[in-house]
């Protein structure tokens, strides 16, 4: 099954690519073909479920990771209160469309929040196709969509807790870890929350003291394949514990994790090291959810499918461009974030299959969410296009001289995105800087590339010595190097005392030839060393030969220079033995 659903996700999410549609329509399209409703093979729909719920939980994981308070910061005046607005509008529209359908309240909430949502996948697609991406109106639009999950995370931990008032049932009674309903619903609602808070204190306090330290260790052992299993194990490992410790959702603690991770100085590596899964767990649960779609839905009700694509196209766009309208920024701003809510995805599965579990949505609303969202998101490059054609035409009718509408908030806004953008590009410098301050203060190193140089840098261990304080002691057992950062130390061997200073390094003698040490080493000032383990300095050295052939050869120099300096001494003090 696996490999069927990776093959065909390969080759619709091609064409899909070429015809100028997101790759996630191919992968929909392929679960639509070997889902049960269509003739030909049938997939164990049993383990795609399982592979479906891996893949929601590294979906949220990715969203955790990706998140950035900062950015939000800085577009928070506009993507608060428009897509808080916008999801409160969009959902009464869904409501009244359930309403209209015979549905029960609890089915319209599901199905009005499920429209109300777009696909960050698919937002950060066209954002990037059109270069759209650092412009403020694509940081609007991304800011408001995080605005939009943040919503979602809370919609997923209060429906459970709402799903009997709402006409479902208990979440025990799908099988799910919940939060159990006897007694009043404020009673119902406080402990959930009560949970929810608890489990959050519980992964911002721990997570950041314990999460590092995790993820330091493992790299040390220099194994990529047990960081990237590292990762993946604290992100199933948090969603599992918060569902079975907490009664919390599986989607909310992977979120939670990936949020604690981004605060860590590995966040980078981990994000690049877990991406591969990711992808290719999202691409099973795309494939899973187009399996439970029914085509016949198309011809079925027709009329609904319209009306639903037309409430996620046409009425959730006049909602965003209302509010940014009603904001005071510009229409350019308004028509771009318009377009790039005029689509639903990723989310709006997730909250159809809990609204499925939870007994409250029947199986037509998800046939429908599905197909409102198969035909948004192929008709949002046509959308995109016409907003442009639009701007343009508003642009040429403007009296030259005259500033548009809304354009002394759109220069605050402006003033803002600059100062993250800054903050966030402060952050990168000082990055690179560390490592570029590496190779410059230890020539040796700039035989690494700069990905080796950050590899490296993970395996320092700090540590600081005062005038006087002994570091090494003659006659023991190597178990480090020392690369002198700041201050002077002295070397006293065979009589003789060597002085090295900062952007020097001692101690990988004894490492190289396995032997005692053969020297005492004092600091002579106020020192801060960057220690590399015996156990990473083999490891490392191991993997780059050009860098331990490098420190052999300082070593044998600095052997030798020694063995010379010893010479010139013993002839001196023959000579004066003589006069």
């Amino acid at each position: 099954m696996i490999a069927i659903a990776f093959g065909l996700a390969f080759i619709f999410g091609y064409l899909a690519d070429r015809i100028r549609l997101p790759p996630l329509v191919g992968y929909l399209m392929a679960g639509i073909i070997i889902g049960p409703f269509t003739p030909g093979f049938v997939a164990d729909s049993g383990l795609a479920a399982q592979l479906a719920e891996i893949g929601v939980i590294l979906l949220m994981f990715g969203v955790g990771l990706h998140f950035s308070p900062s950015d939000l910061l800085a577009v928070r005046k506009i993507a608060i209160p428009g897509a808080v607005g916008q999801i409160g509008l969009a959902t009464a529209l869904g409501v009244g469309l359930a309403w209209l359908w015979g549905w029960s309240l609890g089915a319209g909430l599901v199905l009005g929040l499920s429209l109300s949502v777009a696909s960050t996948v698919v937002l950060l697609k066209a954002l990037e196709e059109r270069d759209m991406l650092n412009t403020a109106e694509g940081r609007v639009a991304v800011g408001w969509l995080i605005v939009e999950d943040l919503a979602m995370v809370l919609a997923l931990v209060l429906l459970p807790a709402l799903a009997e008032v709402l006409g479902g049932h208990a979440p025990g009674a799908a099988g799910d870890h919940g939060v159990g309903s006897d007694g009043p619903i404020w009673l119902t609602l406080a402990l959930t929350l009560g949970k929810v808070a608890a489990f959050s204190v519980l992964a911002i306090v721990l997570g950041p003291r314990v999460v590092p330290v995790i993820l330091t260790n493992v790299a040390r052992t220099g194994s990529r394949e047990l960081f990237t299993l590292s990762v993946l194990a604290i992100a199933l490992g948090v969603a599992y514990g918060s569902a079975v410790l907490f009664g919390v959702s599986f989607a909310l603690g992977a979120f939670f994790a990936g949020v604690v991770l981004n605060e860590s100085r590995f966040s980078h590596k981990a994000a690049a090291d877990s991406m591969p899964l990711q992808d290719a767990f999202a691409v099973l649960f795309f494939v899973s959810v187009g399996m439970l779609f029914d085509p016949s839905i198309l011809l079925r009700d027709p009329l609904a499918v319209i009306a639903v694509v037309a409430l996620i196209v046409v009425g959730k766009s006049l909602i965003a461009f209302g509010i940014v309208i009603l904001l005071r920024f510009p229409v350019g701003m308004g028509l771009a974030v318009s377009a790039s809510l005029a689509q639903i995805g990723e989310f709006s599965f997730i909250l159809v299959g809990l609204g499925l579990s939870l007994g409250l949505l029947p199986e037509e609303g998800r046939d429908l969410v599905l197909a409102g969202a198969l035909l948004s998101i192929t008709l949002n490059p046509a959308v995109f296009a016409g907003v442009a054609a639009l701007r343009k035409h508003l642009q040429a009718k403007r009296p030259a001289g005259v500033p548009p509408y809304g354009w002394e908030q759109f220069e605050q806004l402006q003033s803002s995105l600059a100062d993250a953008r800054h903050q966030a590009e402060e952050r990168e410098k000082e990055h690179d800087l560390q490592i570029q301050a590496l190779a410059k203060t230890f020539p040796v190193l700039s035989l690494l590339d700069a990905h080796e140089q950050e590899r490296l840098m993970m395996l320092f261990r700090p540590k600081s010595a005062v005038p006087g304080e002994r570091i090494i002691r003659k006659g023991d057992r190597a178990n480090a190097m020392y690369f002198i950062s700041s201050g002077a130390v002295e070397v006293l061997m065979d009589g003789q005392t060597i002085r090295l200073g900062a952007g020097t390094m001692f101690g990988e003698m004894a490492l190289l030839s396995g032997q005692r040490r053969n020297a005492d080493v004092a600091a002579v000032d106020y020192c801060q060393f960057q220690v590399l383990e015996r156990r990473d300095f083999n490891q490392f050295t191991a993997r780059h030969p050009a860098l331990r052939t490098a420190l052999i050869d300082m070593a044998a120099q600095r052997r030798k220079m020694n063995q010379q300096d010893a010479a010139t001494d013993d002839a001196v003090a023959a000579s004066e033995s003589a006069a």
